[in-house]
């Protein structure tokens, strides 16, 4: 096309090109200014940036830009596309497009040496970024893009070189970044991501440098991946609101965050959240989190490690938690939001920042559907331990006992009860002196007034009623009563008596003894 074919406007656009100049057709009488085509016409003065600086206009047909060199900055204001530009393969020093409306925008494998902008734009099609290279940042912040059904934003292993910069978003679609770098912030305040039933945000395998902001006022309607991402800094989803109800809400399953994921201070959540096997660096946060997903599994942190957990929920969680073979760091939680269903098996923690008394945290570890297992009540002991309350420490391994007891066939569970009663099996020892005692004192106060009947007159020794009743109860130590003398009718079978109980009391507090030292 010859410059004497160009009309007003694009003969404006040609002459203000050198300058960088903006043209502005919104304004009837910019086309017809004599005075800026006389400008136009000046030779480039020194310093000048040419750009395309276009306002208003309005493009029809297709603008094809596949594989093409733009080696000036594109700024768009307010501009209308009928069809969705094609920019596949392109190289661009800087795109800007600002409150402009658009059927979509591809740009697959483009290459931007700057800023891509697409800031309070409307876009009624898809945005296709997959393999794009951005230099400088991503700026969608306050546009919408509806692709109802579909995948609205694809950037697939795009790399952006500064920060993603998505507040105010909104999307009706799937947005999928798999697999994409970004050497900055991702920051979604704001931002409502709706794809009911689908993926409202795939970040599978995504590095990210700095943090990953979804609050405060996100939300988003649908499952959010970010399996296997890895966060630089910390992830955060204060105040937002996911919803995926009857399926994942959150899905991070082996994601690495070198901080903190704070999952709490107002994040409502309608659906389950997944964080197996995610490794945090600092601290992982539920405060004043509302999380609901009845009649399955809220929250899962199977295999997550943190140096610091907060478990302090607004209240109870409506459904499990599953904390299997999970490394808490020191744990935060609270009797009050205790979930009905809490999963402890091979569950380890540093310390408890509430240990609250043992018998209130047996009652923690028995909210479980695993039935009887060892290993959370030997944790909470250690823990105990750690603080220096060795009593609380038995407590919890005597309850550990007592659990253990129910599974047994009836005839062990017999044998379990007597060594509850005389030692607690093992970590009550001074029940074992009670029970010598007040068998000693009992035999006494009957054997004085109803002495036996020496075995050899002349020859036994003098009879002593504490002494004889010792040397039925304790057995092998002998104090030479016993030998010399025979209990008759009702003395008789109270001996019996205390034989036996001699020989069960010496026989469960070796027992004891030996189970307590043997799980020190």
């Amino acid at each position: 096309m010859r410059l004497d074919e160009l009309n007003a406007p694009e003969r404006q656009l040609w002459d203000s090109f050198a300058q960088g100049r903006t043209v502005d057709l919104r304004d009837a009488t910019a086309s017809a200014s004599t005075e800026e085509a006389e400008e136009a016409e000046e030779a480039e003065a020194p310093g000048d940036r040419p750009a395309l600086r276009l306002t208003g206009a309005r493009v029809t047909g297709r603008l094809d830009l596949r594989f093409t060199e733009i080696a000036v900055p594109v700024v768009l204001t307010d501009c209308r596309f009928d069809e969705a530009p094609d920019l596949r393969g392109a190289r661009t020093r800087e795109l800007v497009m600002t409150g402009c409306g658009l059927p979509g925008l591809v740009a697959d494998a483009a290459q931007i040496d700057a800023r891509l902008v697409l800031s309070h734009c409307r876009l009624t099609g898809p945005l296709v970024l997959t393999r794009a290279q951005i230099d400088g940042d991503l700026d969608l912040r306050d546009t919408t893009i509806t692709a109802p059904g579909g995948e609205a934003i694809s950037a697939v292993h795009a790399t952006v070189g500064g920060d993603a910069l998505c507040a105010n978003l909104t999307v009706d679609g799937g947005f999928r970044l798999s697999g994409a770098s970004i050497d900055g912030e991702f920051d979604l305040e704001g931002a409502t991501l709706r794809n009911p039933g689908g993926h409202a945000l795939d970040a599978y395998h995504v590095r990210i440098t700095e943090d990953v902001t979804f609050h405060p006022g996100f939300s988003a309607e649908g499952r959010i991946i970010l399996s296997g991402a890895t966060v630089g800094a910390g992830l955060g989803f204060c105040g937002a609101r996911l919803t995926n109800s009857g399926d994942i809400a959150l899905e991070a399953i082996d994601v690495t965050v070198n901080r903190n994921i704070d999952l709490g201070r107002g994040l409502t959540v309608e659906g389950g959240i997944e964080l197996d096997g995610t490794r945090i660096g600092t601290e992982l946060s539920f405060r004043d989190a509302t999380l609901t997903h009845p009649d399955a599994t809220a929250l899962s942190l199977r295999a997550t490690q943190a140096r610091e957990t907060d478990l302090r929920t607004r209240r109870p969680v409506d459904g499990t938690v599953d904390a299997r073979n999970a490394h808490l760091g020191t744990l935060y939680d609270a009797p009050d939001t205790w979930p009905a269903d809490l999963r402890l098996a091979e569950t380890t923690y540093d310390a408890l920042a509430n240990p609250l008394p043992a018998a209130e945290r047996v009652r923690w570890i028995r909210r479980t559907g695993d039935g009887y297992l060892p290993q959370p009540y030997e944790q909470l002991a250690a823990a105990y331990r750690k603080l220096g309350h060795e009593d609380e420490a038995r407590t919890v391994l005597l309850a550990r006992q007592r659990h253990r007891r129910t599974i047994l066939a009836p005839h062990v569970r017999v044998w379990g009860y007597v060594q509850d009663a005389a030692v607690g099996y093992g970590y009550r020892p001074l029940r074992a002196g009670l029970w010598l005692l007040a068998l000693l004192v009992g035999g006494a106060l009957y054997f004085g007034p109803h002495p036996p009947a020496p075995l050899e007159a002349g020859k036994a020794p003098q009879f002593n009623a504490v002494f004889y009743t010792l040397d039925l109860l304790v057995p092998i130590i002998t104090f030479g009563q016993e030998s010399a003398f025979a209990p008759r009718n009702t003395g008789q079978w109270l001996a019996y008596t205390l034989i036996a109980s001699g020989w069960i009391l010496a026989t469960t507090v070796t027992a004891g003894i030996s189970r307590a030292i043997s799980r020190q």
